[in-house]
């Protein structure tokens, strides 16, 4: 009797170390695998920090406004003026009747911020 539980007591262990050396690798596996995901994920974040930069670097309002003026003749880009900007009310928005219930705002007394009138008014 008890050379059968020595032979089960071993083969226990034995089971065991096994399972343990399978663990401890697989541990390692994801281990460097994590690794190489936080490298990539710390290369794509430099990355995307210096497109960033780039990206302020070519829109800085002094070299857009340089290139507007070389190009000047084949864009015909103009600075903006008020008289361009139109008005809320101008806006074709969508009949409030056909529009379901839950999207209709009920506004009751509609404000006016756009002081273009007045600014003609005033000129």
């Amino acid at each position: 009797m008890r050379s059968l539980f020595y032979i089960t007591s071993a083969l226990a262990v034995i089971a065991l170390a096994f399972w343990a050396y399978r663990e401890n690798y697989r541990t390692q596996q994801v281990l460097a695998e994590t690794e190489d995901l936080q490298q990539q994920i710390s290369r794509a974040r430099q990355r995307l920090r210096v497109l960033n930069a780039e990206w302020a670097y070519l829109n800085r309002p002094d070299r857009l406004r340089a290139l507007a003026e070389m190009n000047f003749d084949k864009l015909g880009l103009l600075p903006l003026q008020p008289s361009q900007f139109g008005m809320a009310d101008q806006v074709a928005f969508p009949r409030r009747d056909r529009l379901p219930v839950r999207q209709r705002l009920p506004i009751s007394q509609p404000v006016d911020v756009s002081n273009m009138d007045r600014a003609e008014a005033q000129e």
